[in-house]
């Protein structure tokens, strides 16, 4: 088993001074910590993998391709391979736990 903390992941990602933490990482997916402070730019460009975000705090639009809905705390979007997305009006700090299906690079 292995278990994790977001209070934890959050420390050792603001430590590094980036806003992706890949913390988990397995033959068929992987999982990271992604954060956007209120008014910060997304700069995401479309993946090769699929990918599943649930918003463990703060509150944002998202758009997936022509869509766009607004998330917040408890929030979980699925953006298929290749589909541009992005995260905006970030009126909250956000964190977001996001699954790469095969794993990220």
């Amino acid at each position: 088993m292995k278990a994790f903390r977001l209070d934890e992941l959050e420390a050792e990602r603001a430590a590094n001074q980036g806003a992706y933490l890949q913390f988990l990482r397995e033959r068929n997916m992987s999982v990271g910590l992604y954060a956007l402070d209120a008014g910060d730019s997304d700069p995401q460009a479309p993946h090769n993998q699929d990918e599943v975000y649930f918003v463990a705090s703060g509150r944002a639009a998202v758009t997936v391709g022509v869509e766009t809905t607004t998330v917040s705390r408890g929030s979980v979007i699925y953006v298929p391979a290749g589909v541009p997305h992005k995260f905006h009006h970030i009126s909250e700090d956000l964190r977001v736990l996001v699954v790469f299906s095969p794993p990220e690079g």
